[in-house]
């Protein structure tokens, strides 16, 4: 292969056959650049051979994006060390984004992690780690194991900041007493003895304030500006000024030209302001050591007959677990001898206790109230429930809300315009006005007060309480984008099954129209509906078991989506469905039409069966409501949300249900691909729409719309297309989700506020002489401060 041609392996998703290896073939073959494309269908991998002068891997990546399909990437989240400011975070961002193979970067100042999507066919862990620390900083990737290393880091840099703040107040009080002294026109002793004052101030300056300058150092030499290099440059003005002074001036005429306690109060307000923010943001992350602290530390076995007590890692997929009252379930798994009652309110937020039997499933870190009872192990370590909740927590509070990418272009560009600013201020005060210490004590100033800390802070604060609150009432949030847009539902689409109701429909009437008995429609229904897993195929097979009706297996068997199911059951052909089933095999329904009306005017699902041709009965299903879904909507409708219900029900029992719980706007008789169309259209009237669902066909309807919802109660499949998922089956959780959103949002702007008011009036004040550095040093540290502790009143947050 020539050396100016490379290969590149990526891994697709999304193929579904041979003809989408070919359509993406086709597509990559057609970019300049390209040389050889093969695509294996079998394996889902692309091998390109091209030209990197003329074509990148991020520009193959984008164009299987753009023919609809996607790219299967590596993500991990690595810890960052020695970030001072919102423009290390930018800059890290920065330099991760343009490594080779990364195909998204994301860093979060507050929680100090970055979320990094890569190629790992182009690099790995380790490169991504260089990068960061060939710009300065330090990184390490993150385990499961990692929030109580970073809670002992945390508390390290806590011990360390703190004992550096009470260092730094003690050398520095002298120095402050000697100003006031000065000031008030006072004798200050030794106090005003300048090689005193340089003692003291010296250790601040180059020992309390090394980190300052080991970041600024680091900062500089990869052509760059950050928050150290302000502090730096300030501090180091003041304190060789006044040392020039010490060393030049007539002793009589030094004290008015001695700015050492400028310099050290700086230094001692900003690692004090360091100290309390980092007390502060330690307490953003509580909520993923509330849920770890949950877990079960061991679990109680049977092995070779005998009950024995292991470290919960030990539990192995299989093993069964003995529980008894007060304890808590260990890992997931399913009941298979005994019953009780089990506390799931860390799961859903819902207080009152579920009742299991056997066949129920458990969830680890759940409380078992009553009775004893054995499971069988199905889920352990990091396939729990309780660890993708973790997971999915950590990953929301890395992640960035869209309204951060302006405070985050701002912090970019502040550094050298601050700089330049500071240059100003100097050139104005000296050249204009011939003072040089005012020129410089103002520069100072400016530099100080300039800080771009509580900008960086103002959004990922907020979005890591924000999303942490919402597990706690057992709604869990993907990430800070989807907390943000939440705010802003126009419309919501609720789907009827599992969603509005309880997804458990039972049989409410077994009507004969033919030649047949009840007990032989109910018994054909069920033999059909035996292999079908749709809820209300379930219950006409319940019904039948309490019957005591024998059910073999059916002779052949088809679903036909939004119709209804057939069956081969004795010989002769079954159907069993809606009008449009019956209508598609030319079975006419005009003589009971009046029937079917009466059924579904009272909110149920008539089911139509016709055996070889032939009209034989009706069987009438309906699914009782869940307990808070008119409660739910009616609020969803006070907060000026649009509701609408969508089902593939015909329109008279959808209203009927509708009606029920007060919704107005009905999509009825919508066949399960067309879910996402409908979600479409509302979008296409410039709603910001939600779609609420539980089921696999509701999945690309999730996905289609702004913000999806998927009840957590429902399948795997709608939960990972949907960006928030309800833990409970509860509606009301998309209230919680609403309220929490517009709370964050609101936190979020008080945020960006005050961080930018702090700058843009601390700037021209400084500037012309109004601030000294020393009150500058104060206003730029408690801005931070400030801006962390608005954030943490969220915790206070109640639906």
């Amino acid at each position: 292969m020539p050396e100016a041609v490379k290969k590149a392996t990526l891994n697709i998703k999304g193929m579904t056959c041979a003809s989408c290896a070919a359509r993406i073939e086709k597509g990559l073959s057609k970019m300049a650049g390209v040389h050889e494309v093969n695509i294996n269908f079998a394996a889902e991998k692309a091998s390109i051979t091209y030209d990197p002068k003329e074509v990148s891997v991020l520009d193959f990546v984008q164009k299987i994006r753009d023919l609809g399909y996607d790219i299967l990437a590596d993500k991990v989240e690595l810890g960052l060390k020695n970030m001072s400011c919102a423009s290390c975070a930018a800059r890290i961002e920065k330099a991760l984004s343009r490594a080779p193979g990364v195909l998204k970067a994301s860093v979060n100042f507050a929680a100090e992690t970055a979320t990094v999507e890569y190629l790992s066919s182009l690099t790995d862990v380790k490169n991504l780690i260089k990068v960061i620390r060939d710009i300065g900083y330090d990184a390490y990737e993150k385990t499961e194991m990692d929030v109580d290393r970073e809670k002992q880091e945390r508390d390290r840099e806590i011990r360390s900041l703190g004992r550096l703040v009470v260092i730094s107040a003690i050398l520095t009080a002298p120095l402050v007493l000697s100003m006031i002294y000065r000031v008030m026109g006072w004798y200050g002793g030794i106090l005003d003895n300048p090689w005193f004052q340089i003692g003291l101030a010296t250790p601040v300056q180059f020992v309390i304030g090394y980190r300052y300058y080991r970041g600024a150092y680091h900062t500089l030499k990869n052509g760059s500006a950050n928050m150290d290099v302000l502090i730096a440059m300030g501090t180091t003005a003041a304190y060789f000024y006044s040392l020039y002074n010490v060393l030049t001036l007539p002793m009589e005429m030094i004290h008015n030209y001695l700015y050492f306690e400028a310099s050290a109060v700086i230094i001692t307000l900003i690692t004090l302001g360091k100290y309390l923010e980092a007390v502060a943001k330690g307490k953003t992350s509580e909520a993923i050591r509330k849920l770890l602290g949950l877990q079960a530390k061991t679990a109680r076995v049977i092995r070779n007959g005998e009950e024995i007590e292991v470290p919960v890692e030990q539990v192995e997929v299989g093993d069964i677990v003995v529980v008894r009252p007060g304890e808590k379930i260990p890992v997931d798994g399913v009941i298979i001898e005994g019953y009780s009652s089990v506390d799931e309110s860390m799961l859903t937020g819902e207080s009152i206790p579920v009742e299991k039997r056997v066949g129920d499933e458990v969830i680890g870190a759940t409380i078992n109230k009553t009775g004893t009872f054995k499971f069988k192990a199905t889920k352990i370590g990091k396939d729990t429930v309780l660890a993708q909740i973790v997971k999915l927590v950590e990953e929301a509070q890395g992640s960035k809300a869209p309204i951060q990418k302006l405070a985050d272009q701002i912090s970019g560009v502040f550094v050298p315009v601050v700089i330049a600013i500071a240059l100003i201020t100097f050139a104005v005060w000296y050249f204009v006005y011939g003072n040089f210490t005012a020129g410089l004590i103002n520069a100072v100033a400016v530099l100080v007060i300039a800080c771009p800390c509580a900008l960086g802070l103002a959004t990922p604060t907020s979005v890591m309480v924000g999303t942490g609150k919402g597990a706690e009432y057992g709604v869990l949030i993907k990430g800070g984008e989807h907390l943000e847009r939440a705010h802003r539902i126009k419309a919501i689409v609720l789907d009827k099954t599992g969603t509005i109701t309880k997804g458990k429909p039972e049989v409410t009437d077994i009507i004969p129209t033919g030649n047949l008995m009840e007990e032989e429609i109910l018994s054909f229904a069920a033999i059909a509906e035996k292999n079908s897993e749709h809820p209300l195929g379930e219950a006409i097979v319940n019904k039948a078991k309490e019957k005591g009706v024998e059910l073999p297996d059916p002779e052949n068997f088809e679903a036909i989506p939004g119709h209804g199911i057939y069956a081969k059951i004795k010989g002769r052909e079954v159907y069993l469905g809606n009008r449009r089933l019956m209508k598609a095999k030319n079975i006419s329904t005009e003589s009971v039409e009046d029937l079917l009306t009466k059924l579904e005017n009272e909110g149920k699902t008539a089911m139509i069966m016709a055996i070889d041709g032939t009209l034989e009965g009706i069987v009438a299903v309906a699914d009782t409501l869940k307990e808070n879904s008119k409660e739910a909507i009616d609020e969803l409708k006070k907060m000026g949300i649009e509701v609408w219900m969508i089902t593939g029900d015909n329109e008279r029992t959808a209203k009927a249900i509708a009606r029920q719980v007060g919704i107005d706007k009905v999509m009825a008789e919508v066949l399960p691909e067309h879910k996402a169309e409908e979600v479409e259209k509302l979008k296409k009237q410039g709603k910001i729409t939600a779609m609420v669902g539980d089921g696999i066909n509701d999945a690309p309807a999730l996905a289609a719309a702004d913000v999806g919802i998927a009840i957590g109660t429902g399948t795997d499949v709608a939960i990972e297309a949907a960006d928030i998922t309800l833990m409970s089956g509860d509606l009301k959780g998309i209230v919680t989700a609403i309220k929490l959103s517009r709370a964050t949002m609101r936190n979020i702007k008080q945020n960006l506020f005050w961080a930018f008011i702090y700058n843009t009036l601390g700037i021209p004040f400084a500037a012309l002489g109004y601030l000294s550095p020393a009150i500058a040093g104060a206003a730029m540290a408690f801005s931070s401060v400030s801006v962390v502790t608005n954030a943490l009143r969220l915790k206070k947050f109640k639906p």
